[in-house]
């Protein structure tokens, strides 16, 4: 008789809501449904519009969406808290598998897990610590995820600040799986160039995402005076939403002397979008003053892209010297330059693409799956 399939209520944000985190949890919900029973959870409202005034929803492509996705919490209301609690439990799950990134969720998540007791809880650690420090941040993340049994996380570096706060924790810390779902159309490079607005003689480096001050765009601005001395032909493409900073970083770019060579797509782009800038680009830069990991690598490495990143965090465990990109010092725009400068010198399109191939197995979500499963295996019907 086959053996019945575990049950697992997956906590987090998917479908419609934006960002990388919903990605990730909408892809780790279709793979995981490979190997065991999923129901999905997420928020009936995740943020406040005091604490997050952007629009938190993105209608417009489905790629991740969760059929059957119960949207039962208020990440601000305890009487919800309760009733999401009563829910969950009558899903009769195996194991609870808990989306971390910020002590915002603590009370939230703090107060789940004590109503839901006795059931193991996994918590995906995207960054144990926000990158944005704050007081009490450490004490919140405590709260939380003391009352795990068991935690992924996808650096070392993560995996040394869970230690930080809890004892002996069982975990494993494994990559962040690529992101191939973007390539709606596989779009060629030509097209792809045509229709991101990109002159067809140009070569591209790619910086994409939200702008924040910890991913270091600045040190990028300021590397292209020497990458444009070396060649006019390379532009920086600045793909992603400001925030009331962007007169700073205009500024910037005016007096850099290369404003020609630089552009900017400003706003935030949905997932129809992404394809265009990913297959257009040549080589992808995250020039980051500080990291746990980045979804925008496994975004690059899901269209082949080799990419250029500082030494900070887990980007030196997936971004390979000299294989599948470069890694340089943070804050140090003259390092960059060098890095992007030797990258066209030396022709390495071809061989960081076919080592990006080589290293799929490794990215997949296949081998989460494992992860997940070894750690079901792992956890007892106990808290952390």
């Amino acid at each position: 008789m086959k053996n019945k399939k575990k049950k697992i209520v997956m906590i987090g944000p998917v479908y419609p809501y934006k960002g990388g985190i919903a990605h990730y949890t909408g892809a780790m919900v279709k793979n995981l449904k490979k190997d065991f029973d999923v129901e999905t959870v997420s928020y009936k409202m995740q943020y406040p519009k005091l604490l997050f005034k952007n629009e938190q929803k993105d209608f417009d492509n489905d790629l991740f969406k969760i059929p059957g996705t119960k949207y039962l919490i208020n990440t601000a209301n305890p009487i919800n808290w309760l009733i999401s609690a009563h829910k969950i439990k009558k899903m009769k799950p195996d194991r609870i598998v808990v989306q971390w990134w910020h002590p915002y969720f603590s009370p939230c998540y703090t107060a789940l897990s004590f109503m839901l007791r006795g059931i193991p809880k996994i918590f995906v650690c995207h960054n144990v610590f926000p990158h944005e420090r704050f007081p009490m941040d450490r004490l919140l993340t405590k709260c939380a995820l003391k009352r795990g049994s068991a935690y992924i996380t996808h650096s070392e570096k993560e995996a040394s600040d869970l230690k930080e706060i809890t004892s002996s924790p069982v975990y494993e810390a494994t990559v962040h799986p690529v992101y191939n779902a973007f390539k709606i159309q596989n779009m060629g490079r030509e097209q792809a160039k045509q229709e991101a607005g990109s002159a067809p003689d140009k070569k591209m480096l790619l910086f994409f995402g939200f702008i924040r001050d910890y991913k270091g765009l600045r040190h990028i601005i300021d590397a292209m005076p020497e990458i444009v001395r070396y060649d006019p032909g390379i532009e920086l493409w600045i793909v992603g939403e400001f925030r009331s900073d962007k007169e700073v970083y205009m500024e910037q770019i005016r007096k850099s002397g290369v404003e020609s060579s630089i552009r900017i797509v400003d706003g935030y782009i949905p997932d129809s979008g992404i394809e265009k800038y990913f297959a257009a680009a040549d080589i992808v830069v995250l020039p980051y003053e500080s990291a746990t990991q980045s979804g925008i690598v496994q975004i690059a490495y899901g269209f082949e892209k080799p990419v250029i990143a500082t030494d900070v965090g887990g980007l030196p465990e997936v971004v390979l010297d000299g294989k599948t990109g470069y890694i340089v010092p943070p804050k140090a725009p003259h390092a960059l330059a060098e890095a992007v400068c030797r990258f066209f010198h030396e022709g390495k399109a071809e061989e960081f693409t076919e080592n990006v191939r080589r290293e799929a197995y490794k990215y997949s979500w296949d081998r989460m799956n494992e992860v997940v499963q070894r750690l079901t295996e792992k956890t007892g019907a106990h808290e952390g």
